[in-house]
């Protein structure tokens, strides 16, 4: 989470949201059967479209340790041969399963700020055998990947947490091939949250308080200079705790997956 001053809005201390994202998700990773304000595991991968018959094959603790909100693959269109790239790459499921469809002679990087989830995912992935995914340290505004080398981006439930989602989406036509896609799942709103959500550091670790209004987010992809192609609701996706499921119910929170190109 990158924390430049210009990418900053006064209305979160993102000191502290970057300290209570990195505990949460390394719980995420440590205790992946705690309890948590969303859904994790094989049953909410299945209740999103990833196929089990991919589930099978790849490792069961990256799947474990899922806490997506929709399915990014659905839209991506990864080929053989494709470089992909997972922003937020957690434990590894999105991009293990990416690197099954881009092939041996594909190649896969996941970025990730939690430390506990990358160990994790490159342990498996050394364990399993999946030479073709790497997993690096780093933030969603600033990925460690060379420009205009990476076919498909995907991404998922991360982007909400960022304070400078248009800063994000930047980086990704940054590193996207003439030609590339956008293949995400996020939370966003029908109506602008309150202050007094968009200023807790705990909602924003939630997936809650830094959800943008749906609107506003795409016209943030389209200035960066992405066409988005095509927009699904994720109605099987549903927030666990009250508190959640009464800010869906009053400020339209959902899940969607999103796909957006870069011309040539």
């Amino acid at each position: 989470m990158n924390t430049t001053a210009s990418a900053v809005p006064a209305a979160v201390n993102t000191i502290e949201l970057e300290s209570k994202v990195k505990q949460m998700y390394e719980d995420v990773a440590n205790n992946p059967h705690g309890d948590f304000h969303f859904a994790m595991g094989r049953s909410l991968t299945e209740s999103l479209g990833y196929a089990a018959s991919e589930l099978d094959r790849i490792p069961t603790e990256a799947v474990d340790s899922f806490a997506g909100v929709g399915c990014p693959l659905l839209l991506a269109d990864i080929r053989e041969g494709a470089t992909v790239l997972d922003l937020g790459s957690g434990s590894g499921t999105d991009a293990f399963m990416a690197a099954l469809r881009a092939g041996p002679d594909g190649l896969v990087h996941g970025v990730d700020m939690t430390e506990a989830q990358r160990k994790k995912a490159s342990d498996l992935a050394v364990k399993a055998g999946f030479a073709n995914v790497h997993f690096h340290a780093g933030y969603i505004e600033s990925p460690p990947i060379a420009d205009a080398t990476v076919d498909v981006v995907i991404s998922n439930g991360v982007i909400n947490l960022s304070p400078d989602k248009g800063w994000v989406f930047r980086e990704v036509a940054r590193v996207l091939r003439p030609g590339g896609r956008l293949s995400l799942s996020d939370i966003v709103t029908e109506k602008p949250l309150p202050s007094d959500v968009t200023c807790n550091a705990t909602l924003w670790a939630a997936c809650i308080g830094g959800a943008m209004q749906e609107d506003d987010y795409q016209a943030a992809i389209e200035a960066a200079g992405l066409r988005v192609v095509q927009v699904r609701t994720n109605p099987q996706y549903a927030f666990l705790t009250d508190s959640a499921r009464g800010a869906a119910k009053t400020y339209g929170v959902k899940s969607v997956n999103l796909c957006a190109v870069k011309d040539a």
